[in-house]
């Protein structure tokens, strides 16, 4: 499934409170209240405990650890750990929260934003971290296309953004921008990056440590084999527990699934109704079965293209007719999917926006909706000239039968046994349907080399990132580039409601047009949100004591919005071998943000704070 982060990470989304306002959020006070705890967090307690190691199983290929490229879930879940992000988001609530900027403030006009950024957060080279970096890296995405290929539309209305002082960021706004409590930019060390030449090439993947400065420190990189982090001894908000977090990738699902009951890694994600159930009966292995934040779609190739102009790919000229779109539109039965597939681990797909975030969800109205017909489907096809021959095929305009393409990730068994629906239900309608399932489905998706695929994102408490990946400002500025765009997606109509959300502050006018926004996504047929699945997963509880999904109460642990679930990990040793409670990594700290106040809560260690879209994730 292209979940393309795509971060964005998908990603990386309920309705954030973006004001115009000044938020104070007692910086002293907070502060204060940190020092005021024990130090558990630090450095030299965890340094006793002997060598934990957290290993996270993944199926999904690191397309580029430089921030400024990377769109895939997993590697913008990697840098949510290694860079700081201006401001966060609350496990509890998503509400926004305090990062690298501690408090920020809007002019009357709406125009100017000013970010205090923190006095204890430094790179892990030991350099100071302050407001420079985060001016000279919103900078370069502004002057070098390059460097704003996964995070450009961030900054796209930036008109200046200045560092009068080391804590001081201001940022100058050429209209209103609804998103500057949500810019989800991890902030790189300029004293490291301004010696990069082509942003376009390089994929920060050969020197380590890489410096951040973020809870976690990545220490080493093989491609389609491992990522290796450290705990940052010296993050703000204290050092992981665990003494080493490791991504092992695994391109069977099974054999992650065997690696965790073997407890050679300590977590796996993104399992299988078959999976998950056996996993329950077993020992030491909890399963977290959850509403995720992600939806399961299918997605047409609408004719690639780039800004010049300039066609490309070989996308099925048949599938440029609303007709046909709506067609198969209609013969695709989701409850089916939902119950047969996902074994009802999942919810029937409708609008864009998962029902996870409340505000914004969206769903057609009975006039509106296109529910499983294949008989209406069939007149439609009819009616736009779309005959079948006397053998049941159904012929295009030149005369030949209709055959799609379509990508599928050969790491996702739901890719596959959905495929087998659709070639019946298709089928009924007398067009054929080829599976192609690849490693990797980048390099045909980006070229424009595919009929329909497999798509999906992980969404963000705020919507924009997800919402703008369907704008003609993402689509790559010649054939030979490449753009933030999903699926060449270009419409003026949605292009204007796009423009108008973006710089609107009142929540619920913002929301108004986020759903309308997705109403015409529904009805160009151009995407079919066929599930919002679970966040169904797994994890060893003799290895992790402790962990904070999110949201608390229900939630994900892969692809947060945040760095909650690793970064508040408790190694089940720490936790049964100290019984004093004073130097145990089953110190918990929780946060209520709307107070300001942080307070020590005995135990286990959680956190109430919020995510992100990412933009986070592109597959």
């Amino acid at each position: 499934m292209v979940t393309k982060v795509p971060s964005r990470p998908l990603p990386r989304r309920p309705h954030p409170p973006h004001r115009a306002a000044r938020l104070l959020l007692a910086a002293g006070l907070a502060t204060a209240s940190l020092a005021a705890l024990p130090a558990t967090p630090a450095a030299a307690e965890d340094d006793k405990s002997g060598g934990t190691t957290l290993t996270v199983a993944v199926s999904q290929s690191i397309d580029s650890l430089s921030p400024f490229l990377a769109q895939k879930l997993t590697s913008t879940s990697i840098h949510r750990l290694a860079y700081e992000y201006l401001t966060n988001y609350d496990p509890k609530d998503a509400r926004t929260v305090p990062a690298f900027a501690t408090e920020w403030s809007a002019s009357a006009d709406k125009l100017t934003w000013t970010y205090k950024i923190r006095e204890d957060s430094t790179w892990s080279d030991g350099k100071p971290a302050t407001a420079e970096d985060a001016a000279w890296t919103f900078n370069k995405m502004m002057t070098d296309p390059n460097a704003a290929t996964a995070n450009g539309s961030f900054t796209a209305n930036f008109a200046e953004v200045t560092a009068p002082d080391p804590r001081t960021l201001v940022i100058r706004l050429k209209k209103p921008q609804a998103t500057m409590t949500a810019l989800d930019v991890p902030i790189v060390p300029k004293h490291v990056w301004e010696k990069v030449g082509d942003f376009s090439k390089f994929n920060n993947d050969q020197q380590f440590p890489i410096v951040g400065n973020g809870p976690f420190v990545i220490t080493d990189f093989k491609v389609d084999q491992y990522i290796k982090l450290k705990p940052n001894k010296t993050f703000w908000r204290g050092a992981p527990k665990f003494d080493e977090l490791v991504f092992k990738y695994y391109k069977d699902g099974d054999a992650a699934v065997a690696a965790l009951q073997k407890g050679e890694v300590s977590f796996v994600p993104n399992l299988t109704p078959a999976q998950a159930a056996a996993l329950k009966t077993q020992k030491d292995i909890k399963v977290n079965d959850a509403p995720g934040r992600r939806f399961y779609a299918l997605a047409t190739n609408p004719g690639a293209r780039a800004k010049n102009g300039r066609t490309f790919g070989n996308g099925h000229p048949a599938l440029l007719d609303p007709a046909v779109r709506k067609a198969l539109f209609l013969a695709v039965d989701r409850a089916t999917l939902v119950e047969k597939v996902f074994q009802g681990h999942a919810v029937e797909g409708e609008g864009y926006i998962p029902p996870r975030f409340g505000s914004y969800f969206w769903k057609p109205g009975p006039d509106q909706k296109r529910g499983y017909d294949p008989a209406e489907a069939d007149k439609v096809l009819t009616a736009a000239g779309y005959e079948k021959n006397g053998e049941g095929k159904r012929l295009g305009k030149d005369g030949k039968p209709l055959t799609f393409r379509i990508l599928c990730h050969a790491t996702d068994p739901n890719d596959k046994a959905v495929a087998k629906y659709l070639q019946e239900w298709w089928g009924g309608l007398g067009i054929g349907l080829t599976v192609e399932c690849l490693d990797s489905v980048s390099d045909p998706w980006v070229k424009g080399d595919y009929d329909l695929a497999f798509d999906g994102w992980s969404v963000n408490p705020d919507p924009d990132y997800v919402l703008s990946i369907h704008t003609c400002g993402t689509l790559p500025a010649t054939p030979k580039d490449t753009g933030a765009t999903d699926n060449f997606i270009c419409d003026k109509e949605f292009d204007a409601l796009y423009a108008q959300q973006a710089v609107e502050y009142d929540t619920a006018k913002r929301a108004d047009l986020v759903k309308r926004m997705q109403s015409r996504l529904y009805d160009t047929g151009y995407m079919n949100i066929m599930a919002y699945p679970n966040a169904l997963e797994a994890y060893r509880t003799d290895q992790i004591a402790s962990i904070t999904t999110m949201p608390e109460a229900a939630g994900n642990l892969w692809g947060q919005d945040g760095y909650w679930s690793w970064w508040s990990a408790v190694p089940a040793a720490s936790a049964s071998g100290s019984g004093d409670g004073s130097g145990s990594s089953s110190t918990g700290i929780v946060i209520g943000i709307g107070a300001a106040a942080v307070v020590v809560a005995g135990g286990l260690l959680l956190f109430r704070m919020r995510r992100r879209a990412t933009a986070d994730d592109r597959e």
